[in-house]
């Protein structure tokens, strides 16, 4: 192959972003009107034949953008839109934050239960350290996680694998820089939505007690729960 030819990279296109990018066009266009209530997150997967977490990112999205607004019992509605009428939502700058959730669902249930196994006394006394700073950052400053991302990453370390500990570090890392997630955990947050004691009690636990198998299902019912959550909360219901 010639050295000077030029070649465009290919980029992984978000899947989210190009449902966002096909209602903002029906918004743009005027075939969704503005003041239209958007059919429920549960149609409109149906119709697009994607997953409602895919559907909720997208939402995130059209909202970021200042294309929709979510009236609390109601549903999501079509704003006029403000800006350049041809402008992309927003830059494709990470994975959405359903996505994060889930791929932490898989890669942190294993950390876990490396951890169960492989941590010495120290990992596990760090651990315990960050749990406690858990419940002292959900009543003093709710408005971060600091505590909540130590705890999930002294796992990952404890696992005593360094690749999996990189990958959970730039989860988190997507999490915490990602304009979408971002938007996202503020949402939450605001909502009264906090990391629950309770579930990170038990995967402390069961580390702490060397179960590997419960580790991983405490680490999974933690993640899927919060997963379940958002999505099962339809945006604008009460």
């Amino acid at each position: 192959m010639n050295s000077s030819m030029k070649i465009q990279s290919i980029k992984q296109e978000r899947l989210y972003l190009r449902v966002a990018e096909q209602l903002a066009d029906k918004i743009r266009s005027g075939e969704i009107g503005i003041g239209e209530r958007l059919p429920s997150e549960r149609d409109l997967a149906g119709l697009f034949g994607v997953s409602r977490p895919t559907i909720r990112e997208a939402m995130i999205a059209l909202e970021i953008a200042d294309l929709v607004e979510i009236r609390s019992g109601s549903g999501v509605y079509v704003k006029s839109p403000q800006a350049d009428m041809t402008s992309k939502l927003m830059p494709d700058d990470g994975p959405g934050p359903l996505e994060l959730i889930e791929a932490r669902y898989f890669i942190e249930g294993e950390t876990a239960a490396l951890a169960a196994e492989r941590a010495n006394e120290t990992d596990i006394a760090l651990i315990a350290g960050a749990l406690q700073d858990i419940a002292r950052e959900n009543e003093v400053s709710p408005a971060h996680e600091d505590a909540d991302e130590a705890f999930h990453t002294l796992i990952a370390m404890a696992s005593k694998n360094s690749a999996l500990a990189a990958m959970v570090e730039r989860l988190w890392e997507w999490r915490a820089t990602s304009e979408m997630s971002l938007f996202f955990h503020e949402q939450q947050r605001r909502s009264g939505v906090l990391p629950s004691i309770e579930d990170h009690q038990k995967i402390y636990e069961a580390i702490r007690k060397r179960d590997a198998k419960g580790a991983r299902e405490a680490m999974h019912a933690h993640l899927g729960r919060v997963l379940a959550q958002v999505v099962e909360s339809e945006p604008g219901s009460t």
